[in-house]
C-alpha cells in the first residue's frame, strides 16, 4: 500500500472519530430460535448500495449487522461482469457511498492512488477503478461481509424475527434478523426481459445484456441488439470490438432517445422529496422519466458508429422472430434483419414469484396498480407492476394482515424507482436515498423496542453530581 493511501486511511479514522456523537449503544440483540443472537439488520448485496447502507447503519450505532453477496469478493455488482462500458456515465464529482465524508470520497481515493494531477486530468471514472474503490471503502470502514452466499428464501420466525435461508459453498444455513434489506441493484424483484417474439428461439442464440456472453465467439458473426439504451449500445460496441461481421441495433422508437432525464433530476429537492409527494405526482414524474428511458452519452454512440459494420434501425420493434436455415430472422416494420445471435437490452420486468426469496409471499406484495389508478392518458401496465413501498422502503401488503411481517423487508433496488425515484440503483441518489432508508430502519428498530426504552428510562438513576451539605450547629447562620 502506498504511503498516500495509508495516510488517507488514517484521515478516515480521524474523521469518523470526530463525528461519532452520539456513541451510546442502544440496541439489544434478540435471541433467535437457534439460541444465538439474531442480527439487527441483514443486508443482501454488498455492492455500492449495500456498502453505503451498512456504513449508514454503523454510523447510527447499528453494528449487529451482516452483508451477504453471492459473488466472490471484489466481483460484487456489475462493474467487472456485465457492465460493458469503459467508464462510469456519472460525472466524476458525483458523490455516493461516502455519505458526505470527504476523506471517503472517490476523489480522495483517486488522489491517493494517482495524485492530485491525476484527478484534475481525469474525465470519467473507469469501472475497474470504481470497483477497486468500493472494495477499499468496505474494508476501510470495516463492514462485516460474507461472499459466495446466496439468499434462497425469507420466512417469518418467532418473536418478530425473519428467517433467511442462505446457500453457502459448504451447505445451507438459516440466519435470523429483525430486518432484511434487499440491496440487489438492477435485479431486485424481477428479471431481465426477453421480448415475447424471441422467447421461443434457441437459448443458445439469445441473451440479455446481463448474461455472461462469450463475445469472442461472435467474431465473424451477425449480431442483432434489441433496445437503444446505454447498455444496448455497450453490448453492440463490445460485439463490434470483438470482430462481429455486422451488428444491427433495433430501436422501437421512430427517433432514438438522446436526452438523459437522470441529469435533469439530479438536484436535492427531487432526490430528497419526490417520495414525499402524493401518488399522482410521483406517478406523473416517474412515468415520464421511465418512458423516456435512460439516454446515452456521445462517447457511447461514437464507440459503435466508428465501425462501418454497425447499423442503427429506428422505428424497428421486433414483431416476429423465427429460426431459419440462414439464421434468426427478425421481422420489423422497416423490414427483416437476419442475425446469428441476438442480445436483448430491453430492461427488467417485475416478477415477484420468479424470485426464490420472495416466492413465499409474492402474491401479497402490493403493487402500484393495487394502490393507484392514473388517468387513462397516463396509464402504463409495466410500471403498475412495480412494488408500492412504504416510506421506509418496506414492502406493503396487498391484503392487510395476511403477511404483516413483510413490513420488515426493505427494498433498495431498481424496483424502488416508482416509489422513491432513482434511489436503489444510481450513484447520484445515494447521498439522499441511503440516509432516508437508514432513518426508516432505525425508526422501526426503536419503535419495536419502545417498551424496553421506557423501562430503561424509568430505571435510570445515574447521578451527574455529588452534592455535599456542610453540617451546622443549631442556631448558626451563614
Amino acid at each position: 500500500m502506498s504511503e498516500a493511501l495509508t495516510n488517507l486511511e488514517e484521515n478516515v479514522r480521524a474523521d469518523l472519530a470526530r463525528i461519532a456523537h452520539p456513541g451510546a449503544a442502544w440496541l439489544e440483540a434478540k435471541t433467535g430460535p437457534d439460541g444465538k443472537p439474531a442480527l439487527d439488520v441483514l443486508i443482501v448485496g454488498a455492492g455500492q448500495s449495500g456498502i453505503a447502507i451498512g456504513f449508514g447503519l454503523m454510523r447510527s450505532r447499528v453494528s449487529n449487522l451482516l452483508l451477504l453477496d453471492k459473488a466472490e469478493e471484489g466481483m460484487e455488482g456489475p462493474w467487472l461482469t456485465y457492465a460493458r462500458m469503459p467508464t462510469l456515465r456519472s460525472p466524476k464529482d458525483y458523490t455516493g457511498p461516502d455519505l458526505d465524508i470527504p476523506s471517503l470520497t472517490y476523489q480522495s481515493w483517486h488522489e491517493a492512488r494517482f495524485g492530485k494531477e491525476g484527478w484534475q486530468t481525469l474525465d470519467l471514472i473507469t469501472r475497474g477503478h470504481w470497483a477497486e474503490y468500493l472494495l477499499w471503502l468496505r474494508r476501510t470502514i470495516g463492514l462485516p461481509v460474507r461472499n459466495n452466499c446466496e439468499l434462497l428464501e425469507i420466512q417469518p420466525a418467532a418473536d418478530g424475527l425473519l428467517a433467511a435461508r442462505v446457500k453457502r459453498a459448504d451447505g445451507i444455513e438459516t440466519l435470523y434478523a429483525r430486518k432484511i434489506v434487499l440491496a440487489t441493484g438492477q435485479e431486485g424483484v424481477g428479471g431481465w426481459m426477453i421480448p415475447e417474439p424471441l422467447r421461443d428461439l434457441p437459448a443458445s442464440s439469445v441473451a440479455t445484456v446481463a448474461d455472461d456472453i462469450d463475445f469472442d465467439s461472435l467474431r465473424g458473426k451477425r449480431v442483432a441488439v434489441i433496445g437503444a439504451g446505454a447498455s444496448a449500445f455497450d453490448n453492440a460496441a463490445t460485439a463490434l470490438e470483438a470482430g462481429a461481421a455486422d451488428v444491427h441495433l433495433l430501436c422501437r422508437r421512430a427517433q432514438i432517445q438522446v436526452i438523459q432525464p437522470y441529469r435533469w433530476l439530479t438536484f436535492r429537492g427531487f432526490l430528497r422529496h419526490l417520495s414525499d409527494l402524493d401518488d399522482a405526482w410521483r406517478w406523473r414524474f416517474m412515468r415520464n422519466i421511465l418512458e423516456m428511458r435512460e439516454g446515452f452519452p456521445q462517447a457511447t454512440y461514437d464507440r459503435c458508429a466508428r465501425h462501418a459494420s454497425f447499423t442503427l434501425h429506428e422505428g424497428a420493434p421486433v414483431e416476429v422472430a423465427r429460426q431459419t436455415a440462414g439464421g434468426i430472422e427478425l421481422q420489423t416494420p422497416r423490414g427483416a434483419v437476419t442475425a446469428d445471435f441476438v442480445i436483448c437490452g430491453t430492461g427488467i420486468d417485475m416478477d415477484f414469484a420468479g424470485r426464490g426469496e420472495l416466492r413465499g409471499f409474492a402474491d401479497n406484495i402490493a403493487t402500484w396498480a393495487d394502490r393507484y389508478q392514473p388517468p387513462e392518458s397516463e396509464r402504463n401496465e409495466r410500471l403498475g407492476r412495480f412494488p408500492y413501498l412504504a416510506d421506509d422502503y418496506a414492502f406493503t401488503e396487498r391484503v392487510a394482515g395476511a403477511t404483516p411481517w413483510i413490513s420488515d423487508i426493505h427494498l433498495f433496488a431498481i424496483a424502488s424507482t416508482m416509489s422513491f425515484g432513482p434511489s436503489g440503483s444510481s450513484i447520484n441518489a445515494m447521498t439522499t436515498a441511503v440516509p432516508k432508508l437508514v432513518h426508516g430502519l432505525t425508526r422501526g428498530l426503536f419503535r419495536a423496542d419502545v417498551a424496553r426504552h421506557w423501562a430503561s428510562l424509568r430505571a435510570y438513576d445515574v447521578p451527574q453530581a455529588v452534592v455535599t451539605r456542610p453540617a451546622r450547629k443549631m442556631g448558626e447562620s451563614r
